[in-house]
């Protein structure tokens, strides 16, 4: 199944002789066109310098090629002499800088460098998912669901309303989303009046300056237990489920409490204890019952952005008020969420799609419900802080909510890797953080990393999770069904394979994103990846098993005692498969190996820079297998002598001011 038709013909607008002959000593402003002009003078002083045959100095697209092929090496002849090694040297040097030339004389200057990035991204997840969907029986929905959730359908460069048929053989473009009936949905929020913040109830919980506060911020009969559990708020699996036993069903204000406290951000903001119990207490009130989004998940978020936060790459970076507004958004981010898709919501018309116009829809709706609880005089826990403190601060929680549309997922993921990247090819490993931009980049990938962060956990905790996202999945497609739409990809009940879902998910989005992360923060999230790797390795272990169910994922009768990681070497191949049950999870995953740099927790390891659609790998282990359309390119700056096994370690060095 072809997911990009490639033979589009695409407008040219061919630029008159003004601009293309006439008066081409005019002088440049623009530092992109300086940029090419410069190279272009490289280009023609260095062939002059070392004296390249005519025939040979001319560009592929002088000799009326449409675009000019990667350099192919092997073409050269290598021979005895050193003027003919000389000369093959040059002539091989003039095909790589003709070959950066065309990528930027073809490159839309409408888009900078991220949105770049962002639709080669896409371009590649579509690639391996059209694989990924012919080589699996159910692989057509899991696919459609990956692509359809992770990316933005705003794009209009990846047009797939032609090329992806849906679970149900139809084309998966709105047109076709509702067939049989045009009844909105009155079950998700009741009617209001437009322009009202839907959502908020009359139940609220007060503390005055005269109640008692309790010590763990919430009253229960299991202090002790609780008290011990909470001393691990530190450590990445902490598990939240406990917590939610123990605190009485209430573990965002135990979690978020404790943290305002590990973090002394009550006494740096003058914040009272019961004005931020009250907020808390009303918060998680606000949080909807139902089976993944609700406060549970919440508080797992908040102490995954608590955890993420201390890592040591990032130790000194944020101040006092960014840290505070990052765990105030992680614990907000989900706040009413009604266990339904924004698809769903705009499909069916629902009075918040209308009310914010298609576009993030839930995180919009989860910022104004947080912000409206704080209106309140006795929950307003930002009280203290001065105006100009309150605006950064809103403004960065908004930022930071909004970026957790899983819609966005691709442009984040190519924001973190372009500025890892960047900062490989030129062989500086210090990033400055010196703008709002720089900092809210890493802040928004970092919430985004905490909220894709289940498949990360231990894997009894991982597994509640998996089984309460499918359950949730699946309320909506009953939902769908009721209402007579087409049953989103993975949420009917009836068809859904719960262990390949996980796999691909792991595979093309999970991995990809953490191992980015892991890259700009290394070694903190070592760890992390390599039990993201062992759960992939059972969820595979699954589909090769006789007695796995399609449908559940609750049963650990068939994990393995001992999960072995082996360290085979890797080959970076044209088109990776998904991984099979045997493969070791040292092997990089396909979105890994084709598009990001692909990080092994062993010696064995290739890492690598996107130019246009392929690779050019900055470091390479000895040997690694690497396929013949992949660009080798020596970076200067880039070896790594302290035997970290290929990894790229970073410092993030903070704003001066």
């Amino acid at each position: 199944m072809e997911r990009v038709k490639s033979a589009i013909k695409k407008p040219i607008l061919r630029l008159g002789s003004k601009l293309s002959g006439k008066h081409q000593d005019d002088m440049i402003v623009t530092p992109f066109a300086q940029l090419l002009a410069s190279l272009k003078n490289v280009r023609k002083n260095f062939v002059d310098l070392t004296h390249i045959p005519p025939e040979k100095a001319k560009r592929s697209s002088q000799l009326g090629c449409a675009q000019a092929a990667s350099p192919n090496f092997s073409k050269v002849t290598t021979t005895t002499t050193s003027d003919d090694n000389s000369l093959s040297q040059a002539i091989a040097t003039l095909e790589e800088l003709d070959w950066c030339l065309e990528q930027l004389e073809t490159m839309q200057t409408h888009k900078s460098v991220s949105d770049l990035a962002s639709l080669k991204f896409k371009r590649m997840l579509n690639k391996e998912l059209s694989h990924f969907a012919e080589n699996n029986k159910s692989g057509a929905q899991i696919s459609d669901y990956l692509y359809s959730t992770y990316t933005d359908k705003k794009e209009p460069d990846v047009d797939l309303s032609q090329t992806i048929p849906s679970s149900r053989g139809l084309p998966n473009d709105e047109s076709n989303t509702i067939i049989k009936s045009r009844t909105t949905d009155t079950s998700i929020t009741p009617p209001a009046l437009m322009g009202q913040i839907v959502g908020l109830q009359n139940i609220t919980t007060v503390l005055t300056p005269n109640t008692s506060i309790p010590e763990l911020g919430v009253d229960t009969l299991h202090i002790d237990e609780l008290r011990s559990l909470l001393s691990h708020i530190n450590d990445w699996g902490l598990d939240t489920f406990r917590i939610e036993d123990l605190s009485g069903q209430r573990p965002l204000t135990a979690i978020t409490y404790k943290i305002f406290q590990e973090r002394f951000l009550l006494r740096t903001y003058a914040i009272e204890p019961h004005t931020l119990i009250s907020y808390l207490l009303t918060l998680e009130d606000h949080y909807q019952q139902v089976p993944y989004h609700n406060k549970a998940h919440g508080a797992d978020v908040c102490q995954s952005m608590h955890v993420l936060l201390n890592a040591s790459a990032l130790d000194g970076v944020f101040t006092e008020l960014e840290i505070m507004a990052a765990i105030f958004a992680s614990a907000v981010h989900d706040v009413d969420h009604p266990g339904v898709t924004n698809q769903f919501l705009i499909n069916t018309k629902n009075d918040l799609a209308l009310m914010y116009n298609d576009e993030s829809v839930l995180e919009n709706h989860h910022l104004a419900v947080a912000f409206k609880l704080l209106q309140a005089d006795e929950r307003n826990i930002f009280s203290h802080l001065t105006a100009k403190q309150i605006k950064t601060l809103r403004k960065m929680v908004i930022d930071m909510v909004l970026a957790t549309d899983m819609s966005k997922h691709m442009q984040l993921l190519a924001d973190l890797k372009t500025m890892v990247e960047s900062k490989k090819v030129t062989g500086n490993n210090i990033i400055m953080l010196e703008s709002y931009d720089d900092r809210i980049q890493v802040l928004q990938n970092m919430i985004h990393c905490a909220d894709l962060s289940n498949p990360t956990k231990p894997l009894d905790i991982y597994i509640k999770w998996t089984d309460r996202i499918m359950e949730e999945f699946w309320r909506q497609g009953d939902k769908e069904r009721d209402l007579g739409l087409e049953i989103s990809p993975m949420c009917d009940r009836h068809v859904a394979s719960v262990e390949k879902h996980q796999v691909g998910f792991i595979e093309f989005i999970v991995h990809p994103l953490w191992e980015t992360w892991a890259d700009l923060v290394y070694p903190d999230a070592s760890g992390i990846l390599e039990t993201l790797e062992q759960n992939r390795d059972w969820y595979q272990a699954r589909l090769s098993s006789p007695s796995s169910s399609s449908t559940t994922t609750g049963n650990l009768s068939n994990s393995p005692t001992n999960i072995n990681i082996s360290s085979s070497s890797s080959q970076h191949q044209d088109s990776i498969q998904p991984l099979s049950s045997s493969s070791s999870s040292s092997s990089p995953s396909p979105m890994s190996s084709d598009v990001l740099t692909s990080t092994s927790i062993h010696s064995t390891t290739l890492n690598a820079n996107s130019a246009g659609d392929q690779l050019i790998p900055t470091s390479l282990s000895p040997s690694p297998s690497v396929s013949s359309t992949s660009r080798t390119i020596p970076t200067a700056g880039t070896s790594n002598p302290s035997g970290n096994g290929g990894e790229f370690q970073m410092t993030v060095t903070p704003a001066t001011s």
